[in-house]
């Protein structure tokens, strides 16, 4: 199976500018804003949902025990939080179409 390379943020750049007729330049601003944005709506609200894509939400992780993977003793898992991205489900069924059901 040949290796399928993934698309770097300057071949993303040159898709948005040749796809709307803006410049490089100014797709590259947009991109970045939209980063800005996303980032900062995400800390303040909890979440920032990218229409048609999906939506970052910030989550609170509770503590929990685990093992250490080499000696298998029990460790403490301290409670974090983190950021999730959860798909849109037309994102979703455009990417791995559902099964048809029967």
């Amino acid at each position: 199976m040949a290796e399928v390379k993934k698309m770097t943020q300057t071949q993303l750049v040159n898709e948005i500018a040749t796809a709307t007729g803006i410049t490089k330049k100014q797709a590259k601003a947009a991109l970045e804003k939209l980063v800005e944005i996303a980032i900062a709506q995400t800390k303040k609200a909890g979440v920032f949902v990218i229409p048609g894509i999906g939506r970052l939400k910030k989550v609170e992780r509770k503590a929990r025990m685990g093992r250490n993977p080499a000696t298998g003793e029990p460790i403490k898992i301290p409670a974090r939080k983190t950021v999730k991205l959860t798909l849109s489900k037309s994102i979703k069924d455009a990417i791995v179409p559902p099964k048809p059901k029967k």
